[in-house]
């Protein structure tokens, strides 16, 4: 880690006075999206890289659960290093490693060599966390929440709409060419970020033992923290559950569509995030708390309609799924949205450290989703993904009304920033 090493300084504004003008905004969003893409491009692709690797594509459900774990990994052990260091240099060295795991995924010849890619693809991605809160130290503190909001919905479209990419660039080219695709990508957007953000100095003199200890300290004493991490975790298995296994439903009988068509799902998705932004204006009025519960219960409502309701046309049943995912994604993101602000209240001087805590719920959570989903199906067929779901946003709105219950205690003390 050596050449991320810079002299460690306590201001918190990046060097120089250049403006944050909306073309930079812009840039920061997109950098974001197609950063996060890189961890979904292969959900649609399972049944075909399956034929192509010669594996059952339920087996290749690791896919997604080492990127994953990957993802989760990262976080809990990078995210931190834009306290510390200079943030553009952790931005471009994350970056050019990211670029370096899609090309090994694109040249893959086994499973083997897949999941080592998978999961340095997951680690890696994790650059797109170094990026929000690069937007959050730019931003001015007047419009700090609208400008990282800008950022957030980048990300979330870059999530949803990898599939659809995904999904048609391999219907085209083939499989390989999408991961090809992808660190081209990234590679002009490093460009961008090399040339156009300005430099950072860190926040904090801590060395790396002592920043990876706080995050211990700061689990430990903040019980709004905890509930949000584990909440979200929650949600996020019932998310990755589902996203990572639509790919197989969709591909085999009765529907047998192509690569592009459960891509195309991700539209469904996307209009979910959009939507999530208003999620903030709910909160401001009546409470994260509200939010939280209410995201949760789209999350199980929907996922319990998804088991229970089987119409009788094809059509009926896409587009019946299709409504399904818009809601339980509204739910997810909704609830995402409010779960920062709980804990971006908490302690301001170690939103970095909360945020990667955070973060590493939600990914922990969706590597477990992927996994159980894999092993479910394997079992008791598909059928088995929504009746998890509906028990895991059941579960993340008790957690949810418990630790409303328990909101009149006080935090302690945030933990020492340096």
């Amino acid at each position: 880690m050596s050449i991320l090493i810079d002299q460690p300084s306590l201001s918190t504004s990046p060097k120089g006075n250049e403006p944050l003008s909306r073309g930079l905004v812009s840039l920061l969003a997109v950098s974001t999206g197609v950063s996060a893409a890189s961890i979904y491009y292969s959900q649609p692709l399972l049944e075909v890289i399956g034929r192509s690797l010669h594996e059952r594509a339920s087996s290749l459900t690791l896919i997604p659960t080492l990127t994953q774990m990957g993802y989760a990994a990262g976080i809990l052990l990078l995210a931190p290093l834009g306290d510390r260091h200079n943030r553009k240099r952790v931005i471009l060295t994350k970056g050019s490693l990211l670029v370096l795991a899609l090309l090994l995924a694109s040249l893959a010849q086994s499973s083997a060599m897949m999941l080592v890619a998978s999961f340095l693809v997951g680690v890696t991605a994790t650059v797109a966390q170094d990026l929000v809160p690069a937007a959050a130290t730019l931003a001015p503190e007047a419009s700090r929440g609208k400008i990282v909001g800008k950022v957030m919905t980048g990300l979330l479209l870059g999530i949803l709409l990898s599939r659809v990419v995904s999904g048609a660039v391999a219907e085209a080219l083939g499989w390989r060419s999408m991961f090809v695709l992808a660190a081209v990508a990234m590679s002009g957007v490093l460009l961008a970020i090399w040339r156009k953000v300005p430099e950072f100095v860190s926040t904090t003199e801590l060395p790396y033992r002592k920043l990876m200890a706080s995050l211990g300290q700061l689990w430990l004493q903040h019980r709004r923290l905890r509930y949000a991490a584990m909440s979200q975790g929650l949600l996020a298995l019932a998310f990755s559950a589902f996203w990572s296994t639509l790919a197989i439903l969709l591909g085999n009988a009765p529907y047998h569509l192509g690569t592009a068509t459960v891509g195309a799902f991700g539209l469904a998705g996307a209009a979910g995030a959009l939507a999530a932004p208003l999620a903030g204006s709910i909160a401001d009025r009546r409470g994260s708390g509200v939010v939280t519960k209410l995201g949760s219960s789209l999350v199980a409502v929907s996922f319990a309609l998804m088991a229970l309701i089987h119409l009788p046309s094809l059509p009926l049943q896409l587009a019946f799924l299709a409504v399904l995912t818009v809601v339980f994604d509204l739910g997810v993101q909704a609830a995402l949205i409010a779960h920062q602000t709980i804990i971006y209240s908490i302690d301001p001087q170690s939103r970095s450290r909360l945020n990667a805590i955070l973060l590493f719920g939600v990914f922990v959570g969706m590597s477990a989703g992927s996994g159980a989903a894999g092993l479910l199906i394997g079992k008791f067929g598909w059928n088995a993904v929504p009746v998890l779901g509906a028990v895991s946003g059941l579960g993340a709105w008790l957690l949810r009304w418990r630790a409303d219950q328990g909101d009149v205690v006080a935090d302690p003390q945030p933990c020492p920033a340096t």
